[in-house]
């Protein structure tokens, strides 16, 4: 007994330990000794321990025999623990109190858990802020009626710029939403947050009373975005030229973009997951699916998610001008925007905010929610191929959607409504269509259009806006035109898109697909609640 404490007590030793007990060292395993100079080291290894623990001799012995040389080898030549990963740790803190096999016993029994029982996620209120409108009834009700959102832009003087249009909220009021020291000091990315997240609330008919009710463990925020606090930084860029001194001091935590997320967890004091992804023009999906998946392992039992952006300044006109990927039909705004027409020549920048309210089935029913729909699921995928550029193939977006279904468990036969990516962009358009075409052309109830033909691109809020109106397109039983299809690309098969008046349809399932600069990929798909 005396030779094992001592052994336990030699920190060489605990190395030892881990090294032994990490997957057999194959994957440490680098070096190509001699038969020879690997007995030799090994040597200097024993005589090394018997050194620093010299009634451990024995133990140290039958240890070294039972482990890979060239794992001890590899550990060894490193003066860092770069090899040991989380649970390698772990391992070493525990062994250095004599816990390693109480600590082997909890994990085996973690690892043992029965899977969670099947948990359905709903969707019980929603919240924007577009240019078409600050609730989701008139963003709704305008996108039926056709009517377009983008306008000249009036925040700045952009006379210089071959792009002078955009989709722009006009009139934003935080009033009774956001306290008026932060609406003077936050980025507009996280105004529109703020004030999209309150109002999913109380869409859901979270009152104070209610929210007493709910365990804020297990409430999230999850609303990302791609650009963050583009405004504060440019300010504070400004600032720097005069002198460090004049630079606002909340410009670092108010231009990045988990800030939005964090300010409206600490002013609902809700505990549960709370962080933001970044994914480009993919963000609202990315945010919605992982915020689902949150509910559906039981980490969480209420999700605020969605995106937010707001970029309409110099800085980021002039930086999507640079990339050549804005429209400049600057005489008629409102006919700048036209996904899979044939004179499209770019898409139009937008700014606002999506936010989804999502519960855990029996959650939402325990309060006697309004359910607006039901998540089926949803997937991602990467391009691999091009900065900006979409696939040739296809195959990401193909893979996006193959996914996306499995996850929901349903059929290509079901989608009978999509509400595509389709920015006005020559090459985008055309890919997603015929990704779209491959997938689910053979579905005669099929009818796909284009939120961003009359609201432009909203960035990072994009999913999430178009979210909220394919849940109120199943709601209303009604789908949006796609205005501008005037002169549809001879590749489309007008057949499957929405014409230049909405449509009535009595949607199965829903798929909403969004993508990224990077080659970012993901699709959604929500359904009637049944």
């Amino acid at each position: 007994m005396v030779g094992a404490s001592s052994y336990y007590a030699s920190p060489l030793c605990d190395w030892l330990v881990v090294a032994c007990m990490s997957a057999g060292g194959n994957r440490l395993a680098h070096q190509s000794d001699t038969r020879s100079s690997r007995l030799a080291y090994r040597r200097r290894l024993l005589k090394t321990c018997s050194a620093v623990s010299p009634h451990g001799s024995a133990g140290i012995q039958a240890l070294v025999s039972s482990c890979n040389n060239n794992a001890l080898s590899s550990l060894f030549q490193s003066n860092k623990f770069t090899y040991f990963n989380p649970k390698q740790r772990r391992l070493n803190q525990a062994s250095t109190s004599g816990q390693v096999t109480l600590e082997m016993e909890k994990e085996a029994i973690v690892n043992k858990k029965p899977p969670l029982e099947s948990r359905r996620v709903v969707v019980t209120g929603m919240g924007v802020e577009t240019p078409l409108g600050h609730d989701p009834h008139t963003f709704y009700d305008n996108l039926l009626q056709g009517i377009s959102g983008i306008s000249q832009i009036e925040n700045f003087d952009c006379s210089q710029f071959p792009t002078r249009i955009a989709g722009e909220i006009k009139n934003f009021s935080t009033e009774g939403w956001v306290a008026p020291k932060l609406s003077k000091r936050m980025d507009k990315f996280m105004l529109y947050l703020l004030t999209a997240g309150k109002k999913a609330l109380a869409d859901g008919g979270v009152t104070e009373d209610v929210m007493a009710e709910f365990d804020k463990s297990k409430c999230g925020v999850l609303i990302g975005s791609a650009m963050g606090g583009m405004k504060v930084f440019y300010d504070a860029l400004e600032a720097l030229k005069i002198s460090y001194r004049k630079m606002n001091p909340f410009c670092v935590p108010f231009a990045t973009t988990n800030m939005g997320s964090a300010m409206l967890a600490l002013d609902l004091e809700w505990m549960g997951p709370n962080y933001s992804i970044s994914t480009a023009c993919a963000t609202g999906n990315f945010c919605i699916l992982n915020a689902a998946n949150h509910i559906i392992r039981g980490e969480a039992d209420v999700m605020l998610c969605g995106g937010s952006d707001s970029v309409i300044i110099p800085i980021g006109l002039g930086g999507f001008v640079a990339c050549r990927a804005l429209s400049e039909k600057n005489d008629d705004p409102t006919k700048a925007s036209r996904p899979w027409d044939s004179n499209r020549d770019g898409f139009v920048m937008g700014e606002g905010a999506g936010v989804l309210l999502l519960e855990e089935l029996e959650h939402a029913k325990k309060r006697g929610a309004t359910i607006y729909a039901e998540f089926l699921g949803g997937s991602f995928t990467s391009d691999a191929y091009h900065i900006t550029e979409p696939r040739p193939d296809g195959a990401g977006v193909i893979l996006c959607i193959e996914k996306a279904l499995a996850n929901a468990g349903i059929s290509k036969e079901d989608i009978n409504y999509i509400n595509a990516h389709a920015t006005s962009t020559p090459a985008g358009d055309l890919k997603e269509y015929q990704a779209l075409a491959y997938c689910f052309g053979q579905n005669p109830e099929l009818r796909i259009n284009s939120t961003k033909s009359m609201i432009g691109h909203l960035l990072g809020a994009s999913g999430a806006v178009e979210a909220v109106a394919t849940i109120q397109a199943i709601k209303t039983g009604w789908v949006h035109p796609n205005i501008n299809l005037e002169n549809p690309d001879k590749a489309v098969d007008t057949k499957l898109l929405v014409g230049l008046k909405k449509e009535r349809l009595d949607i199965k399932a829903a798929l909403s697909n969004s993508f990224g600069f990077g080659g970012h990929n993901s699709s959604i798909i929500f359904a009637p609640y049944k």
